[in-house]
């Protein structure tokens, strides 16, 4: 799991059925000088599957690769990049 920020969302005209009632945000991973300096580096954008209501400037938990998909159970959906879970605080 990666921690990554919300920077946008993507806008669909047509979804696969599967993915219906879903956002898709554009999220850049947050390197560890970036969480614990505030320094202004990044990672690249990708895209994200979000059910739980991110918004630009969230700090998100991100789930990828195979993991992304278990949460959907014997559904199979085609998502890569899933939010897992929403961050309030981070301390070192």
């Amino acid at each position: 799991m990666r921690i990554v920020e919300v920077v946008g969302r993507v806008t669909l005209s047509r979804v696969n059925p599967s993915l219906s009632g879903a956002r898709f945000p554009i999220v850049r991973p947050m390197p560890l000088e970036a969480l614990r300096d505030g320094a202004d580096v990044r990672g690249e954008e990708l895209v994200a599957y979000d059910r739980l209501g991110v918004a630009p400037g969230d700090l998100v938990g991100l789930s990828e690769g195979g993991e992304a998909a278990n949460p959907f159970g014997r559904t199979l959906t085609p998502v890569d990049a899933y939010c897992a879970c929403l961050i309030d605080d981070i301390s070192f």
